[in-house]
């Protein structure tokens, strides 16, 4: 009984990540990628009619590039799952692979 409880809370957080990641934190990263770009734009874009500034846009191309690798890597794993493949992070990247039985 303790043990099925043990698998039960250890299957709970691993969602919970999961989901604040991917249910949460990728809209935070798109907000900052998109409040990087007003911030690349300076005058009328901001409160302050600052002067533009040139690392809002590098900050604004790596915010959009982590979400789109994020919508990628979760589009790919749903189309192999539909596939009768996995995705394995085994060599650091995400790779198709056969499932195991």
């Amino acid at each position: 009984m303790i043990d099925n409880l043990g698998f039960a809370f250890d299957g709970a957080w691993r969602v919970l990540l999961v989901s604040l990641v991917f249910g949460a934190g990728l809209p935070v990263v798109y907000a900052l990628g998109i409040r990087s770009l007003a911030w690349s734009a300076g005058g009328d874009a901001e409160v302050s009619h600052a002067r533009p500034h040139p690392l809002g846009k590098v900050v604004a191309a790596l915010c959009l590039a982590v979400v789109l690798a994020g919508v990628v890597l979760g589009i790919t794993i749903i189309a192999a799952t539909g596939f009768g493949k996995a995705v394995s992070f085994e060599h650091g990247y995400p790779t198709i692979v056969a499932k195991e039985s």
